[in-house]
């Protein structure tokens, strides 16, 4: 089996097996990066001294008999605005160019104790702000189906490894939907779980109450045992989750989809959805059914809105996050000043892409004493009524099923200087980081363009379970070692 099609699941069999070892399997990741990686520009820093040396000492307790943990053995590859202790953490921005964080965000942790090898930190969107990766101040990166291709964002780096087989599982973050968009568009699994099961603390925010840290994987299954492994309450997170969280998601599995209840909300499907979109969604919708799924359309009006209020609230709150990056404390500092206001404004001018400065300057404007009332006041209750109108859908659907973007992967450079075009890429996705709810975004079929097309798989809070359920189902109806294959042949 070629590197690019392992798994979670057949890799750790591997190293049961004696296939191979743990340094062998870290060794052949980095040689495919370092070969192939000059093209797609999915990371930003390889760490392979210190994953050569986790590998050794995994491979000792491996040969001891001794427990690995859940991903014991797996390479993994972390969003560049997730700290890592003594490893670079840029948020692809000047800004934080030489920033190298003095501990681990919690997630990075986890991933250590589970077992987990860190090989390196991945591309984004500068403070993930943008939806093609192209606003990075380091490099754009690719998308490995088509390199003119964008592979969405803002986690465009973590799921273009994954699609080009550079690690079988990444790390980003979701604040509208920067998990799922750039999985669609590089033909892998994306889930956005719901906000607080995965503890944000090490986390750079861009938005607070939308940030969220979940994975990309190449399967549902490999979705949900990393998910084990990274979630549950963090003391350091005080919006963390305090309930019992789900220990053993790989029980839905077996269960199969006959008799769970699928929304279907009409205004998904309306203009601007790409006609191949819409015709894949129709088969994975027409697949459901004949395993018995009860599939009802309903009406979802108030989602149309959901957008705007995302683009204030999130403006608004990166408006605040952003102003610690000042030049005085740590990060960039300009060289030209001679007073400390001159410090402060030509630091942010000269550090700061112009996506982000688009944000500061919306959201300084949204919180301003005249305007606070007529816009923000106003995106807030919108968010309370959108969260409120999830809320009643869940009381007769288990599941909720859209299309994850409502275009095909767009050209390099095609939407930079159209900014409201590139932000209704993210209009399927957005309400649902309103709401704080869970989502998942699965490959459910391949454009005439050969490009990967996502379907969206949204639950109620803490019912990661029932996604995985419906989306494992979904996932046997499709051959993925075909759309490989014909990734391949591009």
């Amino acid at each position: 089996m070629k590197i690019e099609e392992l798994t979670i699941e057949r890799i750790q069999r591997g190293y049961q097996e004696k296939e191979f070892t743990i340094t062998e399997m870290i060794r052949e990741y980095f040689d495919k990066i370092k070969k192939e990686d000059k093209d797609i520009q999915a990371f930003v820093t390889l760490c392979e001294e210190e994953a050569l040396e986790q590998a050794k000492k995994l491979d000792e307790k491996l040969s001891k008999g001794e427990d690995l943990g859940l991903l014991g053995g797996i390479p993994v590859a972390i969003k560049d605005n997730i700290c890592t202790k003594d490893i670079k953490t840029t948020c692809a921005s000047k800004m934080l160019e030489d920033f190298i964080p003095p501990y681990d965000a919690t997630i990075v942790k986890r991933l250590k104790e589970s077992g987990a090898i860190i090989i390196g930190k991945t591309n984004m969107d500068e403070f993930a702000m943008g939806s093609s990766t192209e606003n990075s101040a380091i490099q754009t990166t690719k998308n490995p189906w088509d390199l003119n291709k964008v592979p969405g964002g803002s986690s465009g780096g973590s799921a273009a490894a994954v699609a080009a087989g550079f690690a079988p599982l990444t790390i980003g973050s979701d604040t509208g939907g920067s998990i799922r968009q750039p999985a669609s568009f590089c033909g892998v699994v994306g889930l956005k779980p719901t906000y607080g099961l995965v503890s944000r603390f090490g986390l750079i925010a861009f938005a607070s109450s939308f940030d969220q840290i979940g994975p990309f994987a190449k399967t549902v299954k490999d979705c949900a045992i990393s998910l084990q492994a990274i979630q549950g309450n963090d003391p350091f997170d005080a919006t963390s989750v305090r309930c019992e969280v789900e220990k053993d998601y790989l029980s839905y599995f077996e269960r199969g989809v006959k008799g769970l209840k699928i929304g279907v909300p009409k205004e998904f499907f309306m203009n601007g959805l790409d006609s191949q979109i819409n015709q894949s969604v129709q088969q994975s919708i027409e697949y459901l059914k004949k395993q018995g799924a009860m599939v009802e359309e309903f009406s979802f009006p108030i989602s149309q809105v959901g957008l705007s209020a995302y683009y204030i609230i999130s403006s608004a709150e990166a408006s605040s996050n952003l102003a610690r990056y000042d030049g005085v404390r740590y990060g960039y500092r300009t060289k030209n000043y001679e007073s400390i206001d001159d410090l402060i404004i030509n630091t942010r001018r000269e550090a700061f892409g112009e996506e982000v400065k688009r944000r500061i300057m919306l959201g300084t404007y949204v919180l301003s004493s005249g305007y606070y009332d007529a816009y923000y006041k106003k995106a807030l209750f919108l968010r309370k009524k959108i969260s409120q109108e999830f809320k009643n859908a869940f009381k007769d659907y288990d599941v909720i099923l859209t299309p994850t973007c409502p275009v095909l992967p767009f050209n390099i450079g095609e939407k930079v200087d159209s900014p409201l075009s590139m932000y209704l890429s993210d209009i399927y996705t957005v309400n649902v980081n309103i709401a704080g709810l869970p989502a998942i975004s699965i490959p459910c079929g391949l454009s005439e363009q050969n490009l990967p097309i996502g379907l969206q798989l949204i639950g109620d809070h803490y019912t990661e379970g029932k996604l995985f359920q419906v989306a494992y189902n979904l996932e046997q109806g499709i051959d993925f070692s075909i759309m490989s294959k014909q990734r391949e042949g591009k």
